[in-house]
């Protein structure tokens, strides 16, 4: 087939071979007293593609998709969009970051962003 091609189209998909797109992953995040719960679409990409980090306030989302090619083939053509994932969001000073939990499931990332709970502090009166 790939006589078949031009060598302009050959060296079309050879490009897209080697570049990787990158995909804003759509969210939904909801709310309550003690948290956030944020919803993100990743498919195609299992849970050891998915990286979650957080520096200097800002979290971010890295998903690596895999394209599978059959063995013993290499793509000829391609209009499937197929591409990683990235989207970073800043924190505010409630969330405790320490206790933010990352689970994948059916190309779904679930982030448990748990907020700092306010603590009530009395203060001891001294007689003087």
């Amino acid at each position: 087939m790939t006589a078949l091609m031009k060598k302009d189209q050959i060296q079309q998909v050879e490009k897209a071979e080697k570049a990787r797109r990158f995909y804003t992953p759509p969210v939904d995040i909801f709310e309550n007293n003690e948290e956030y719960l944020l919803y993100a679409e990743i498919p195609g990409a299992s849970e050891n593609d998915v990286v979650v980090t957080i520096e200097k306030n800002v979290l971010t989302i890295t998903a690596k998709v895999n394209v599978d090619v059959p063995e013993g083939y290499r793509l000829f053509y391609s209009e499937y969009g197929i591409g990683d994932y990235k989207r970073s969001f800043e924190l505010g000073n409630e969330i405790d970051q320490d206790k933010i939990e990352a689970t994948v499931k059916n190309g779904i990332l679930k982030l448990r962003l748990p907020k700092i709970q306010p603590t009530v502090k009395k203060i001891q009166i001294k007689t003087l």
